[in-house]
This record gives C-alpha cells, structure tokens and sequence, in this order.
C-alpha cells in the first residue's frame, strides 16, 4: 500500500493494522453465518437437556389445521416433551427391548389392577412404558405418577373432547345434537349414516388411538430410533408375568415362522378365550388385547390414514377389521402362545368415566387365576404353526356402527396423520 511505504516503524504498524481488520473481517463473517443458519429465535427456544425434539412438528404449525388451543391444552402438549421417569433406577434399556405402551382414559380402579400386574411381569425393567392420556385425571396421573419397576413416560393427548369443555373438539354450543336437522336448527354439524351427531365422549375413542400411533411411532424422541414391535395395551387389560418374555419369543420366531404374520398377540382374539393349550403356535386375525407390530406395520397402517379416518365408525379396532387390513390385499394374521398372556377384565365402557352416577359397578376388582406356568415363558421356538382362517367377526363390507360423521372429527383425524409426516401425508 502507498501509505505503508515510510517509515520501518510506520511499516510495522500499518502491517499490525491490516492483520486486525482481516481477522475482525473473518470474525464477522462466521458470526453472520451461524446466525442465518441458526435464528436467534430458535437457539432460545431449545431446551438446555435432552429433551431437546429436532423431530418436532412445531415447525409444521402453520400447515396444520389444528383446533385452537386451552392453556390446559397447552400445558399438557408441553409435557409430553418431558424426559422418561425413573432413569436414576434403571439408567439403560436392553438393546432388543420391546417399548409397551399403555392406553388410558378415567377408570383409576382398572389401572391399578393393571399396573399392579406390570410390576410382576419378568423382564420389565429391561424397557419403557408410555402411558398415553385421553384427557387429564388427577387419580390417574398420580397412579401413573407412582410407578417405580421401569422407566415411564406420560403423554396426554393436546386434543381430547375430555380437555375441550366449551368448543371443539369437544362440545360447542352451536353442536347439533342427536337427529337436529343442521338446516332446520341453525346448528353446526354432520350426522353419521344412521342420522345421528357427533358425541364427543364416543368419538374420543378413535381421536385418542390415532393421535397416540402418530405420536408414539413418529413423534416421540424416545422411539424415533425403534425398529423392533412395540406393544399396546389398554387400561383393563390384565398382564400375566410372563407376557414380557412370551412376546420377545414370539417377535424373534414370526420372520421364521409366520413371514405372513403383521403382528404378535399376547391374548387371542376372541377375548372370552383363555388359548386352546397344547403345543402349538396360532396364527389368527389380529386381536385387539396385547398386541405388537414394528414399524413396517406402521407405515402401511399411516398410509391407509384416509380410509381410517373417513369410515363411519367410532372403534379403532372395528375400523381397522373391516376398512384397514382388508384394503393390505392378504389376510392379516397375528402370531400367538397356545396359552393367553394377557386377559380383558374390564366390565365398563372405556369411556364411562368416574362420575357419581356412572361409575364402574364392579369397583376394578378381579379375580384372575394365575397358575405356576403363566410365571414363566411357556413358547417353545419348535413348534409349528396353526393357521386359523375365516374367522367370525367383523369383515369387510360391514359398513360400520356410525358414531363418525362429521366432517370436523375426519378432517382433525386426517391432521394427526400429518402432524410428523407433512410431506408423505400431503395428499390426503
């Protein structure tokens, strides 16, 4: 430079000067970089532990088209982002553990019986357990709450009916209500083929099992990474000890042993039934007590999400028998014991709740025969497989108990299965 060629202290000085301005210059530069790559906006909000969730759909917020939200609403969604309890008692989980998750609405009762049985099952400390709520319920979250023989994570469901006292998903005032005529009434709403309204109470029941699938499969960090099946059970649903090591059996045989088989059921799928005993494996119609699938499963599940979500049905369970696993091409078998692992004992609706008038009748008390043999695991890799084909039940072509038809309950039915995966969900 013109001005540096004077002096040999001038030289040195002026040399001193250029070398500050190019690395204050570099300096600024990365700065700006990181920025543009990383928001401010963003690094405040990210949570100083691992609850961190890089796989959020909070970023997706303005494509969805979600009701509105409570601060209970609020309150609970965040919640879910919380870390699993009890990680000081069991720091890791196995390598091949099999994740349970456990369904519940308001029958504190049923959910004592059934976590007093989880505490017994072999091999439960090995996994977690997440228990998802249909609404909040201070006796069933203190329940949960007390649960110390595995690790446990609680979800709630940020829209329930149950959390939504005055607009929907639950009851709006402008609700047309029983057969209203919505033209006659002024009132908002769609009826089911039978001529009937929305109750939110009943329409729950689905809106919970669909919003818990997309969540616990796509949206929760602690089995984004799971590969292997994972099991759902419902809140009176009676675990036998040793359903847990009776279920690794059964995953670690199907390849092998059924490749036709979607799942693996701890219980068979008549429910009144106890398994047929003998020495035999059972591939039947996927039931609805104990059951497991991995992820595979899964995907083909979401991608039916529009016939899922428009047939006119309030059970998930009917909904999948008759509209879901039909529209896969083959049979949809499940792989079982001879003997059942797992017993349904409840007598009361899923949803009648708790209230003064409606409790449940038979107060949660059960008398389930547990013999030496149910202890322990009782498959034997050997045996062979029986196939049990046209099974009663429900098939295709039933056209459903209604219960489901209005346009609101599909359309938010429709956004859960896009809450994780906008871009494979767009076309529906």
């Amino acid at each position: 430079m013109a001005t540096c060629k004077k002096p040999r202290t001038k030289e040195v000085g002026c040399r001193r000067f250029v070398f500050v301005v190019v690395f204050t210059f570099m300096f600024v530069s990365v700065v700006v970089f990181f920025l543009r790559a990383n928001p401010v906006s963003n690094i405040a909000l990210e949570p100083a532990d691992d609850t961190n969730l890089t796989h959020s759909y909070s970023h997706l917020r303005g494509n969805l088209k979600l009701p509105k939200q409570n601060e209970l609403s609020i309150q609970l969604e965040s919640r879910n982002r919380l870390p699993p309890r009890n990680r000081d008692l069991y720091p890791t989980l196995a390598k091949d553990h099999i994740t349970i998750v456990l369904y519940v609405h308001n029958r504190p009762q049923y959910l004592q019986v059934v976590v007093k049985s989880l505490s017994q099952v072999k091999g439960i400390g090995e996994t977690l357990l997440i228990v998802s709520h249909d609404g909040y319920f201070d006796e069933m979250n203190k329940i949960v709450e007390g649960i110390r023989f595995c690790q446990v994570k609680q979800i709630f469901s940020p829209y329930s009916p149950h959390i939504f006292p005055s607009s929907f998903p639950g009851v709006s005032p402008n609700d047309c209500k029983g057969k209203d005529n919505a033209a006659k009434k002024h009132c908002e709403g769609n009826p089911d083929q039978y001529g009937n309204h929305r109750s939110p109470k009943v329409v729950s029941l689905k809106h919970h099992w669909w919003w818990m699938m997309n969540t616990v499969w796509d949206g929760l960090k602690e089995t984004w990474g799971h590969s292997g099946h994972i099991l759902f059970i419902e809140e009176d649903h009676f675990i036998f000890p040793n359903a847990y090591r009776n279920l690794q059996i059964l995953t670690s045989l199907k390849s092998k042993k059924c490749p036709d088989c979607y799942a693996a059921n701890l219980a068979p799928s008549d429910v009144k039934s106890r398994g047929e005993g003998g020495e035999s494996l059972i591939a039947e119609r996927m039931g609805n007590v104990g059951y497991s699938f991995n992820r595979t499963v899964w995907r083909k599940i979401h991608r039916k999400a529009k016939e899922f979500c428009y047939f006119d049905d309030y059970n998930w369970d009917i909904t999948m028998w008759t509209t879901v696993y039909p529209s896969f091409g083959a049979p949809v078998y499940s792989l079982r014991g001879p003997r059942t692992s797992a017993v349904h004992f409840g007598k009361c609706g899923l949803h009648q709740g708790q209230s003064e008038q409606t409790a449940c009748v038979d107060n949660g008390v059960v008398n389930i025969e547990v013999n030496d043999e149910d202890k322990v695991a009782n498959i034997k890799s050997e045996w062979n497989v029986r196939v049990h084909k046209n099974q009663p039940g429900y098939q295709a072509g039933f056209k459903g108990w209604g219960g489901w038809g209005d346009e609101r309950d599909r359309r938010l039915c429709l956004e859960f299965a896009r809450m994780y995966k906008i871009t494979e969900t767009a076309s529906f």
